[in-house]
């Protein structure tokens, strides 16, 4: 897909004009390039730290980009948040993310609107942005987001799950939930006919992930859920949960 990228597609996301509309165009944004365009105050030393991480992971590059932008004294979430590009929204992820004096509940609610940005790749940024605070506190975590299963949006019920993730991708791992994932079970419990299948996939996700270290107890689950719960949304999560234990 990114062998199709013009050089006109390119500059406009470079510029901040447009968002992204895969993930190949995520991933093809040059961040140096993109800070000079919206933030053009920077100077040239930030930028060019921008420049020489260009090969660092794309998370990494993501945090730097919130930390050059509060540096700056461009920090606030809120200048970011309505950006056309969705990669600047994310910036406004870690901003928040990122910000030594808030706690959880705190960036939690301040990550609500991004949480339910309609750009796949702001949603993914917004539980991202918070992993370290997440992992830091899981139960406290879970606490805060329970609430969110029975939102009506689905992006905000499935932020609830995937933000829990025991492995996930691109984040760090939460060592509790991958030996003891019983500890989530009231939120999974809640997402466990989701008519949403955006949400159904992250609960399967979030089993799967379970089902790496603790097997028995994600086949108890299932079996006692094929019994319990007779909706296609769990035969599907069930299917998804299992897919890696043969």
């Amino acid at each position: 897909m990114s062998g199709t990228l013009t050089a006109e597609r390119l500059n406009a996301l470079n510029t901040g004009s447009v968002a992204a509309s895969h993930l190949a165009e995520c991933l093809a944004v040059d961040f140096a390039a993109l800070l000079q365009a919206v933030a053009p105050m920077l100077a040239p030393e930030a930028l060019q730290r921008m420049q020489d991480a260009s090969g660092k992971g794309i998370t990494l590059r993501m945090a730097l980009a919130a930390q050059l932008l509060r540096e700056a004294g461009q920090g606030d979430p809120v200048q970011w948040q309505d950006h056309a590009s969705d990669t600047v929204r994310g910036w406004a992820c870690y901003l928040i993310g990122s910000d030594a004096r808030g706690t959880l509940a705190e960036k939690l609610q301040q990550m609500r609107t991004l949480a339910d940005d309609p750009h796949f790749g702001v949603r993914e940024w917004a539980w991202l942005a918070l992993r370290t605070d997440i992992v830091a506190a899981p139960m406290q975590a879970l606490e805060y987001l329970q609430p969110w299963t029975q939102e009506t949006s689905p992006y905000l019920r499935r932020f609830a799950c995937e933000a829990l993730r025991p492995r996930g991708v691109w984040a760090t791992h939460i060592a509790l939930f991958k030996q003891h994932p019983e500890h989530a079970l009231p939120m999974l419990e809640a997402l466990a006919d989701d008519p949403e299948r955006y949400v159904q996939d992250s609960v399967g996700n979030w089993l799967n992930d379970a089902g790496k270290t603790q097997p028995k107890w994600l086949r108890v689950l299932c079996t006692r859920w094929q019994h319990e719960r007779h909706s296609d949304a769990n035969a599907y999560i069930r299917k998804r949960a299992l897919r890696s234990l043969r």
